[in-house]
C-alpha cells in the first residue's frame, strides 16, 4: 500500500542552487554529509530502498543486527545492503525516526532527494511514490546568474545520460533514477555553458 500525501502540500525551499550543488558534490566525494532540510520527512526511509554499507563502516555495522544485512550484489566481499520490511520501510526506522541516526550508513549521510528535481529526473518506481511526491515539492532559488547556468548544466547532463548512456562504459551506465540524477550532478561541470566573460 502506497502512503499518500495531500496534493495541496506547500513547496519546500531547496536553497540556492549553486551552494546546494557545490555541497552535494562534496558529499558525493565523501568530504561532508548532505545537509538536507528534511524537517521530519522520512520518505526516503519508507520507499523500498536498499542501503549500501561498506566494510569500513564498522560503527554502523555494530549498530545493525546482522540478520538484516545481505551481501551487496556486484560489490566485493564485505560490502552489504540493508533491506526494507514488508511495508517498504527501513527496519531502523522506529516511530518515524532513525533509531541509529548518529551511527547511520554513509549512504544515508550522503542521500539528498533534491538530486531529482536538480536533474529533472522523475522517480518512476511505484514503490517510491511517497518519495516522488516529496521531491516534486522542492524549489531552488537563483540569486546569482551562476545558479541558473549550473542548474541548466545538471539537467543537460541528465538528458545526455538518458539519450547517450549506452555509449558509456558498462560499469558507469546508470541503472536507476537515483544513479542517473547523482551522476548528472557529478559530471555537470562539463555541461556548463560559458561565454567570453566567464
Amino acid at each position: 500500500m502506497v502512503e499518500e500525501q495531500p496534493s495541496d502540500t506547500p513547496d519546500l525551499a531547496a536553497g540556492d542552487f549553486s551552494a546546494w550543488v557545490t555541497g552535494m558534490q562534496a558529499a558525493l566525494r565523501g568530504e561532508q554529509s548532505s545537509d538536507v532540510p528534511c524537517n521530519g520527512c522520512t520518505a526516503c526511509c519508507r520507499s523500498s530502498q536498499f542501503v549500501h554499507i561498506a566494510p569500513d563502516e564498522t560503527d554502523t555495522l555494530a549498530h545493525i543486527p546482522a540478520e538484516l544485512l545481505f551481501p551487496a550484489p556486484l560489490r566485493p566481499p564485505g560490502h552489504v545492503v540493508l533491506g526494507y520490511d514488508e511495508r517498504g520501510h527501513c527496519p531502523m526506522l522506529v516511530d518515524d525516526q532513525c533509531s541509529i541516526y548518529e551511527h547511520r550508513p554513509q549512504t544515508c549521510r550522503t542521500y539528498d532527494c533534491r538530486v531529482f528535481p536538480a536533474a529533472a529526473v522523475e522517480i518512476e518506481d511505484a514503490a517510491k511514490a511517497l518519495l516522488a511526491q516529496q521531491t516534486r515539492r522542492w524549489r531552488f532559488s537563483y540569486p546569482f546568474p551562476d545558479d541558473r547556468r549550473r542548474h541548466d548544466a545538471v539537467r543537460a547532463a541528465a538528458a545526455y545520460l538518458r539519450e547517450q548512456g549506452d555509449e558509456l562504459p558498462a560499469d558507469v551506465v546508470p541503472t536507476n533514477d537515483t544513479q542517473l540524477a547523482v551522476l548528472a550532478v557529478e559530471i555537470h561541470d562539463a555541461f556548463v555553458q560559458r561565454d567570453d566573460e566567464t
